[in-house]
This record gives structure tokens, sequence and C-alpha cells, in this order.
């Protein structure tokens, strides 16, 4: 790639674009880049329908991809951070990245409770949460241990139990003038497994999404990788305001994020949305992911459905934690939870703290998949 110092300043933005497009894994090379800058000068260029236009000529995004290069470019060069998913053309979610633009906010109707609030309806609105003692010191001194995990590529010295070290037995022996010493020995490492939280934060849940995100701080200051996404209407990324070590003044910033508290809810474009960001998606890889959610689906659930399949196929164990389920009665009835219970593996009770604290804290010990304990409720 050209030197960044020899480059006039107006081509900048143009350098950094190419740059944007090859993080997220889009094959661009060098000459690429030089063929998108000459192309840029020689048409002038007039409008920015000529920058993309010198940008789909010679940066060449794959055809599956190009909703995709479309939406990194408008977030480049124009900063507006929505991004398509599949679906309908004249619905799309929008997606922020720990503090992305913010957007002009409407006050929520915060007496309502119950699941006949659940809305395709997009109501953005604030939150604000109160001080006090969530008793989950315990959980995020257990969380690093009790977490799944699997072997690393990356291996460690160990005295027994592992494969002999070739090249440091090599060393030692000719350090040793021929003699042969003890076998040094190394085995791969055993590291936690991601933790991915998705919080439902729509009107359906405001009675849980305050506890939802201090269970979420606790999370992320008690696991080594976990990652925290909202979604309603839109898809927020709040890691980063969570791992500030003050829980007030974390869930304080997280809030501040949020612009879709309390309003409606579009579980499966908002999930899609999550899965079209490479970046995002990454995070599912392997990791064991928690939705906190009741899974109120309005009108047709094959977004959903779809959305589902592909966070299982990612996941090495996809859980759905619904406060619905704390009423004895409760059944996976809905056209929507029959429709996704085969591919998860777990469907618990999310209405209480304590619960689902023994649940993360239980991830790592096998049980039967949720389609096999429920038809036994059932």
């Amino acid at each position: 790639m050209m030197r960044e110092k020899s480059l006039p300043r107006a081509a900048t933005p143009l350098l950094g674009f190419a740059r944007l497009l090859r993080r997220y894994g889009f094959a661009v090379a060098p000459e690429q880049v030089s063929g998108f800058m000459q192309a840029v000068t020689l048409l002038g260029p007039r409008s920015m329908a000529d920058i993309r236009e010198a940008a789909l000529a010679t940066l060449a995004p794959p055809p599956d991809r190009r909703d995709e290069f479309e939406a990194h470019f408008q977030s480049h060069f124009y900063g507006n951070t929505s991004a398509m998913v599949e679906g309908d053309a004249d619905e799309e979610t929008r997606i922020k990245d720990d503090g992305g633009a913010d957007e002009q906010q409407n006050e929520a109707d915060r007496q309502q409770e119950g699941g006949e609030l659940s809305s395709a309806l997009e109501q953005l609105s604030s939150r604000d949460f109160q001080r006090d003692n969530d008793g989950l010191a315990a959980f995020r001194r257990k969380l690093a241990s009790a977490l799944p995990a699997r072997r690393s590529f990356r291996t460690v010295r160990t005295h027994s139990r592992g494969k002999l070290d070739l090249r440091r037995s090599l060393r030692e022996i000719v350090s040793a003038d021929g003699d042969v010493p003890s076998p040094l020995l190394r085995r791969r490492q055993t590291v936690p497994r991601k933790l991915l939280i998705l919080i439902d934060v729509s009107g359906s849940m405001k009675l849980h999404t305050a506890d939802y995100l201090k269970l979420a701080h606790a999370a992320v200051q008690g696991a080594e990788r976990a990652e925290i996404f909202t979604f309603g209407t839109r898809l927020t990324r709040i890691t980063g305001a969570l791992r500030i070590r003050d829980r007030d003044q974390a869930l304080a910033r997280a809030a501040a994020q949020v612009d879709d508290w309390d309003g409606g809810t579009r579980m499966g474009p908002t999930l899609l949305a999550f899965l079209s960001v490479p970046r995002f998606s990454a995070f599912a890889r392997g990791a064991a992911i928690i939705i906190l959610s009741d899974a109120l689906e309005r009108g047709d659930h094959g977004e959903l459905e779809t959305a589902m399949h592909r966070l299982s196929a990612r996941a090495f164990r996809l859980s759905l934690a619904t406060p619905l389920a704390g009423d004895p009665r409760f059944r996976p009835a809905t056209a929507a939870l029959r429709a996704i219970l085969p591919v998860i593996d777990d469907l618990v009770d999310g209405s209480s703290l304590a619960g689902l604290t023994d649940f993360i804290l239980s991830l790592a010990r096998p049980a039967p998949a949720a389609a096999t304990i429920w038809k036994r409720v059932s």
C-alpha cells in the first residue's frame, strides 16, 4: 500500500475507505487502490456518485457482498451507520458500535407492562438505572473458570502429559555435549470460550432490562472475552461502555448509547444485521451465545428462524433465556418459538438474576437439547 505521507490531503479518505474494506475481509490489492485513486482523479470528481462508481469499478466487490460494500461506503463517506439486511428494502436496521452517531430521541411510554407491548414499530427513548447492590460479586469471581473451554493452538511448557518439545530438547542436548537430558514437553493451552450476550431492550422486556444490563456488566468484568449487544429495532454494541469498572458509570454510558429502549422489536432483522457485519459475526464463532428475550416476534418469523440457524452454526452453544419461562404454565407454543426450538441448545427461565447466573455458570456442563426437554414437558 502506498505511503500516506506522499498523498495529497484530499486522497486520505479514499485510502481510508480501501483500508476499511480490507479490515472487513474484502480482497483489495494495492494496484486496485492506486486504480481507485486514479479513476477518481479522471472523473473530477464532480459528485460523490463519481467516487462511488470509481470504487465499484476498481475495487470490484463480489456480487454477494454488494449490499455490505454499499453500507461501508455510506458509513465511511457519509457517517451513516445503518446497514441493510435481508428482507424488505424499505426496512433497515441501524447498527451502533460503541459511540456511533446520535439520533433524535423521543420519550417512551413507561407506564405499560406486559408482552402485549411487543411491536415492530421503532420508538426511541433513553433509560436511567437505579443505584443498588446487585449481589453479583461472586458471579464475577467464578465466571472465568466456569465458562466452557477449548484447546488453543498455542502451547505451553509442561512437566507431564504433553508432546515432546523437539526444538528445546535438541538445544538441551547440544548444550549438554550430547548427553540426553530429561524429555522436555509442551501441551496445547486450554482457554475459556467467548461469551456473547444479546439483550432485548424492547417495551415487552422493560421490567428486566435493568437486571440484564447489571448481569452484562458483571460478565464483561469477570470474563476475559465477553461481548454485549442490545437489540430492539436497532442493534447496539455496548461492550466498551461496560468495561468501565464502576458499574453505575458503565450503565450510564451504556444507557446513553442505546437509542431504542422500551420501543418495538424486530428480533429477526436485528440478528441478521449482527451477522451481516463480519467483525460482529466473528464474535459468535465458537462462543457461548445467550439471547435474553421473550422472542415475541410480530408478523413473519422467517428472518428470526434464518438468523437462529446461522447463529447456531457458528456457536459452541446457543441459549435463549426468556422471562416468560418463569411461569410454570409456559410452553413454547408461539410460531416463532416452535420454529427456533430445534436449533437452540437451551430454552431457560430468564426472569431472575439468580437463575441466570446459575445457568451461565453451568454452561460448561452438558445438558439435553432444548427440544428434548420441552417435548417431555409438553
